[in-house]
């Protein structure tokens, strides 16, 4: 149909470690951001005066990712100023939910074309930079006491308290960061520290294996750093990961205190099985058939099927499982229907949890590796999700693929794509 809402382009930075010394922490966000929409248009010959609007996610805006970094990086990547552009918060979904605006734009008819996109800086803009209490046990907004960002980061901000007194009369114990809402996962479902380890070690052997394929090469764009060096590889894909390597890493959020409030958890979450702290931006070219027919494109997907849901803000990352039974019941495709799994790994937890409820082949989940390997540059991650989702039907020949995403607060998005 020549309305439908169509896939031209995705392309990505490598990842980066998000911390000090990290391959990109020299660039700025809006830079980033900047160079892969840049590249965006330029190897799609398109004149950037016909996009429509610039859609960003990116979670933490404040300091240098502030004031509508997605209208910076625009301008910075030279579109013209006639270009508008806004940038969203939906935690870890951010940019996944930027395509479903811009995919949804497109279908109503308001876009032709639109770019989604994302961009997080973690080196930079440490999360919790925005404010917010360090929650009961000292760690961080995620929830973690190292990778995150240390509590001692958070001294100057730890006053302000996103949550007015309505909050805290709903929930009076205190919700919790994301890695103890991993350990109450791991607990209810009864994943075994071995089980996390194991699904964390092939989350790299995976990524490793996609990247020495190749697989990668299509949207991977290299970073040219300010002293001329170039960042062309993810930096977080860690090869000769074990189950025995990853055994010896601690423990990294259990202290006294959540383990008096929650004592059925067994405390297995370390590093090693949760995603890392991660740099990078991402962007995808999303147009109508009709416009991209008649602009000589070629699209790669159209947008088939969408859902967002709501969950337990204090199991917070389980939301994957109530969004994909919604997007399949409006897709009115089954499971198996599904060629690919794309279901962000936050923590090892997340993907295990859903492919056990929705009774998911795992040799279709997370083909060419997850965030575990890849990195979750938390805006980014959405459309960086979308390419790799992409990719994998690509080179498997697949039909349909799905994408869904955890997100702080308890929520979380489904998007189903179909190659063409």
């Amino acid at each position: 149909m020549s309305n439908d809402a169509v896939i031209v382009d995705v392309v990505r930075t490598p990842s980066g470690r998000g911390k000090p010394g990290g391959a990109l922490a020299g660039v700025h966000p809006a830079d980033l951001l900047a160079g892969v929409l840049g590249e965006l248009v330029s190897r799609n010959d398109l004149d950037p005066a016909l996009v429509d609007d610039v859609i960003g996610g990116c979670l933490t805006q404040v300091g240098e990712q502030s004031t509508n970094i997605t209208r910076t990086a625009l301008l910075s990547a030279g579109f013209p100023e006639s270009v508008p552009g806004t940038t969203i918060d939906r935690q870890c979904g951010s940019s996944q939910q930027a395509a479903t605006f811009a995919a949804q734009g497109v279908l109503a008819g308001s876009y032709d074309i639109v770019i989604a996109c994302g961009v997080e800086s973690m080196s930079r803009v440490p999360l919790g930079s925005a404010g917010g209490p360090v929650p009961a046990g000292g760690s961080d907004a995620a929830g973690r006491t190292e990778g995150w960002g240390s509590p001692t980061a958070w001294s100057a901000v730890a006053s302000q308290d996103p949550h007015g007194r309505l909050m805290h009369e709903r929930y009076p114990n205190g919700l919790v960061g994301q890695g103890v809402s991993a350990e109450l996962i791991s607990a209810r479902w009864g994943l075994t520290r071995a089980e996390l380890d194991e699904y964390a070690a092939r989350s790299h052997r995976l990524a490793a294996a996609a990247a020495d394929r190749g697989d990668f090469a299509g949207s991977l764009l290299p970073v040219s750093l300010p002293d001329g060096r170039r960042v062309e590889d993810d930096q977080t894909i860690r090869r000769g990961t074990t189950i025995d390597t990853l055994a010896d890493l601690p423990l990294a959020f259990r202290t006294d205190e959540l383990a008096a409030r929650f004592p059925e958890v067994d405390w297995q979450i370390t590093a090693g099985n949760s995603s890392p702290l991660t740099d990078g931006a991402s962007a995808a070219l999303i147009m109508s058939a009709s416009r991209a027919a008649a602009l000589g494109l070629t699209p790669r997907a159209r947008f088939h099927s969408f859902a967002v849901t709501g969950s337990d803000p204090l199991l917070m990352l389980t939301g994957v499982i109530p969004a994909t039974r919604r997007i399949l019941a409006r897709s009115g495709l089954g499971i198996d229907d599904l060629d690919a799994y794309e279901v962000n790994e936050a923590f090892a937890c997340v993907p295990l949890v859903w492919q056990r409820e929705l009774h998911a082949d795992l040799a279709k989940l997370n083909a060419n590796g997850g965030a575990i390997a890849l990195g979750h540059a938390l805006g980014s991650s959405g459309t960086r999700l979308l390419g790799t989702l992409l990719e994998t039907l690509e080179v498997g020949g697949g039909r349909y693929g799905l994408q869904t995403m955890c997100e702080g607060g308890g929520m979380a998005n489904a998007t189903v794509i179909e190659r063409l």
